[in-house]
């Protein structure tokens, strides 16, 4: 009995798969800016030329694995959010930061790789968007908010990723971890008390 033959679209996607995942691994281990195309198609096991047939350059598989990583973290998360429990979240999130691939890709690269604005717009699509939106609910269910919630949300936002790099730099992760969670939950009780 033969094998069925993969139709093109099949082998598309599967050599798209394949770089996606030879880059998260790649730019998890070295960073995005010591990783070479010659690597990545290495590590693919595809061509050069297949590199370039899905994305632009280096820079721009990249920009995929981060909105992949950013797509697979809402889905993670957002039964989270929507729970009654806020505090939560805050310590669901700070534990993905703690993953290499988060703390590497997301955390440190994106913002220096894709620049400030691109790395925001796509935070806006996943995560960031996702509590705004939850922010949005809570103000209309009538939750006294310390300010709107676009304004709200990023600085919240903003507050947790320093957070997260405080532990991932701290010697004693465990201590600086209660610290971190105990002074977001001061931050947010605030927020949601129309502090």
């Amino acid at each position: 009995m033969t094998a069925r033959r993969r139709s093109q679209p099949e082998r598309t996607a599967t050599t798209r798969a394949a770089l996606l995942d030879a880059g998260r691994v790649l730019f998890t281990e070295h960073g995005a800016a010591h990783v070479s195309t010659e690597q990545i198609v290495a590590a693919a096991g595809v061509t050069r030329g297949a590199l370039y047939h899905h994305f632009r350059d280096r820079d721009d598989l990249f920009r995929a694995v981060f909105e992949q990583l950013e797509a697979g973290l809402a889905e993670e998360l957002r039964p989270v959010l929507d729970g009654p429990e806020p505090g939560n979240a805050l310590a669901a999130f700070l534990d993905v930061c703690e993953r290499p691939d988060v703390r590497r890709i997301a955390l440190t690269d994106a913002p220096a790789v894709l620049g400030w604005q691109e790395w925001r717009t796509i935070e806006m699509r996943h995560g960031l968007g996702m509590i705004v939106a939850r922010m949005q609910e809570l103000a209309g269910a009538g939750a006294p908010l310390a300010a709107p919630a676009a304004v709200l949300a990023p600085m919240l936002f903003s507050a947790t990723l320093e957070g997260a790099l405080l532990i991932a730099a701290a010697d004693d992760p465990r201590r600086v971890r209660a610290e971190v969670e105990h002074t977001l939950g001061v931050l947010l009780a605030a927020a949601l008390s129309g502090g």
